[in-house]
């Protein structure tokens, strides 16, 4: 996969445009009366192409640029945007946000984030890798990963399709408290769903793969067959008793887990008191063998930041330790709501990584069904069956019965149930085999017990 450039970006003289307007939006600000304003400018480009029966279906190409506003007015507060980057369009964007400001009732907690915690000099974490594909490429890769897929075995009798997405872009946030910052980055993937079986039996399952960079993406053959050959393990499912198991869940809906620690512990829920983590720090939520880490510095890592949504600087940073919870994600608002500090979290986590000090190299998958010896593996779940506020958690679900160790048939048509309080402590064992989504990563979790409804 060849990585080349065209003429879209000129990075580093949209980045001193950015830049200019950025430093015009703030004046306005400050000439209207605003006691501080921020302004955020962004463009990005992306090409989706999707195939289906190695025909091509779709084609979009979108090309987006947006400039925001915020001014205030003491802790008043009010926003604007537009995508006219003209001189006149700015001015009337800034009026727009101080005339919301103005009328707006005040906020004890609205104001921009205080001068020492933003970010001054930051690293470049190698984030930008545009790849120039054309349609008839991408077409033709995508192809690649779906005849690949049904050429696996005749029980693969059809396919959802296959799609190629790229996209990059760059921004530049600054504001009135001596903050100016961007940086360009890009974001890559591919996948494939085929469907196998027949009738009644059918069933689909799907694989992909994405990185900043083209020539990170697995090979598009062998993203096919993985995701035939997950097809092809679901044929012939049945339920199983209803009873108390072992569950065990795969790396990619693992990191859901990690997903909903974050989710109680933002600052919006714990704020809102809709959190069942409400007053957590310092005590334990996790099992005493698991810890959790933080570190936006990951060079061409996909949740790498070297400043959040606010310019404030990341820190690398121990959120989970031995078990114990050390700190919240928190912006500059929810903070204040709180009554603590920005943990740079504006905008989501940064390179969220679960692990287990129990964890050996040699831990792959067939290493944890080994550990669970008995119970249900789970590849998918099906709706958004949880309560944060009190940390029910239920789920439709399906996987395979494993027993000895041993996958024995596929299983489906079953909920999954507990409280996430008692999931959390229960993580008896987490896999070598790491699986990374967005900003989080962790490998598949062996919780001691959960219920199982089936038949």
């Amino acid at each position: 996969m060849t990585e080349h450039t065209d003429d879209f970006l000129d990075i580093p003289a949209q980045q001193a445009q950015f830049r200019e307007l950025i430093t015009d939006a703030l004046r306005y600000a400050r000439d209207a009366g605003a006691s501080d304003a921020a302004a955020e400018v962004s463009e990005s480009r992306g090409l989706s192409v999707a195939v289906r029966n190695r025909t091509l279906e779709t084609i979009e190409q979108t090309r987006d640029r947006s400039l925001a506003v915020t001014v205030f007015a003491g802790q008043r507060r009010g926003s604007a945007s537009t995508s006219d980057f003209s001189a006149d369009a700015l001015r009337k964007t800034v009026e727009a946000a101080w005339h919301i400001a103005r009328h707006t009732a005040e906020d004890p907690a609205a104001g921009l984030p205080d001068a020492d915690q933003l970010a001054r000099h930051y690293p470049d974490l190698d984030l930008h890798h545009p790849w120039g594909i054309d349609v008839a490429d991408a077409a033709r890769l995508a192809i690649r990963a779906e005849r690949a897929a049904m050429a696996v075995s005749d029980r693969i009798t059809n396919t959802e399709g296959a799609s190629l997405d790229t996209m990059e872009g760059h921004f530049v946030l600054g504001n009135s408290r001596g903050f100016l910052g961007g940086y360009p980055y890009s974001r890559h993937s591919l996948s494939v769903a085929p469907i196998a079986g027949r009738g009644d039996g059918m069933q689909r399952d799907f694989w992909y793969t994405s990185a900043r960079r083209a020539r990170d993406l697995a090979d598009p053959v062998r993203v096919g067959r993985y995701a035939a050959e997950r097809a092809l393990s679901r044929l012939n499912a049945r339920s199983v008793k209803t009873g108390q198991y072992p569950v065990l869940f795969e790396a990619p809906l693992a990191v859901g887990l990690l997903g909903a620690l974050v989710q109680a512990t933002s600052g919006g829920a714990l704020y809102r008191k809709a959190s069942f983590l409400l007053d957590s720090l310092g005590k334990p939520v996790l099992a005493d063998h698991l810890d959790v880490i933080e570190n936006p510095y990951i060079p061409g890592a996909q949740g790498s930041s070297p400043f959040d949504a606010e310019g404030v600087r990341t820190q690398a940073r121990s959120v989970v330790e031995a078990g114990i919870l050390n700190g919240y994600f928190l912006s500059t608002y929810t903070a204040r709501k709180l009554g603590l500090a920005t943990t740079g979290n504006a905008g989501g986590s940064h390179n969220l990584s679960l692990r287990s000090r129990l964890t050996r190299p040699s831990d792959d998958l067939d290493a944890m069904l080994r550990k669970m010896d008995t119970g249900l593996l789970v590849t998918e779940l099906i709706g958004q069956g949880v309560n944060y506020v009190t940390g029910d958690y239920s789920r439709g679900a399906f996987g395979y019965w494993v027993q000895g160790g041993v996958i024995r048939h596929p299983v489906h048509e079953i909920t999954i149930a507990g409280n996430l309080s008692d999931m959390f402590r229960q993580m008896v064992a987490v896999g070598a085999d790491v699986h990374a989504r967005g900003a989080k990563s962790t490998g598949s979790i062996l919780i001691e017990r959960m219920a199982v409804a089936g038949q």
